[in-house]
Formats: structure tokens, sequence, C-alpha cells
């Protein structure tokens, strides 16, 4: 199988952030829906009280786009969320929140440019978000 070279996700982060909240908000199901303070296993068997140190709820385009550009697995996100939305930067703000979109991006030929559009970075900074990526070489 060949290696993905590109991947997105969409990440609502924040101590106030309610997954169910913003499942019905956005009517779609997370890949990843956490809350602030939900208990944690301890992976090393020590019995310790380990519990969720923010809430995050987010979306990936990992099994639903094949691409390894990063502007088609942008898209896919922004229609499935249906972005813009007039009143997300008042809900991001009103939860206290953090919104990104994350960007995996391998570049091992060091010759890769990453392809995010100006119309979605400047979609992301109306609302107060960031577009980052995460590039590995």
């Amino acid at each position: 199988m060949m290696e993905k070279l590109a991947a997105a996700s969409f990440t609502i982060t924040g101590d106030r952030v309610t997954p169910e909240w913003w499942t019905r908000y956005f009517g779609v199901p997370p890949d990843v829906a956490v809350t602030k303070g939900e208990p944690l296993k301890d992976a090393t068997g020590q019995g310790r009280l380990l519990a969720r140190r923010t809430g995050v709820w987010g979306i990936d385009s990992e099994k639903a786009v094949r691409s390894d550009r990063l502007e088609p697995h942008l898209r896919y996100l922004v229609e499935r969320l249906a972005l813009p939305r007039s009143d997300l930067k008042a809900q991001i703000e009103h939860a206290g929140a953090k919104v990104r979109f994350f960007c995996f991006w391998v570049n091992e030929s060091g010759n890769r440019v990453p392809d995010v559009p100006d119309d979605i970075r400047a979609m992301m900074a109306s609302m107060g978000g960031t577009v980052e990526i995460d590039e590995y070489r």
C-alpha cells in the first residue's frame, strides 16, 4: 500500500468544548470527541487517576479523500462542515475555544509545497482560527 502524503483535520478545542453541542451544530458525527475531565486509563498500570485536560471536537479527511495534495482534503472539510458559517466565530468565542485546520504533510524529497488555498486561509483567519502544517521530512 502506498504511503499517504497528505491529510487534514478540523478541530475545535477548549475547556468548555462540549462535543455533543458541536455535533448538533454541524450535523456531522465527529472523528474525535473528548470532554474535559473525562477519565483516562493509566497506561502504565500504576493506578493513577488521570483525566482529559481539555475538550476536543473534530473531523478528518483521511478516510474520505485520496490525494497527495492538501487542497482536496481541506475542500472536503469545508464542504462537509458547510463553512463558512455566519455565526461560527461567535459560537467559538462563546465557548472560549480555538479552531484550526491541522494538516499532515509528508515532504521527504524536500520539493513538495503545501497547497493551502488563499480563500481557506482567509476564512480561517476571519474566524480567528489557524491553518497549521505538520511537515515530515
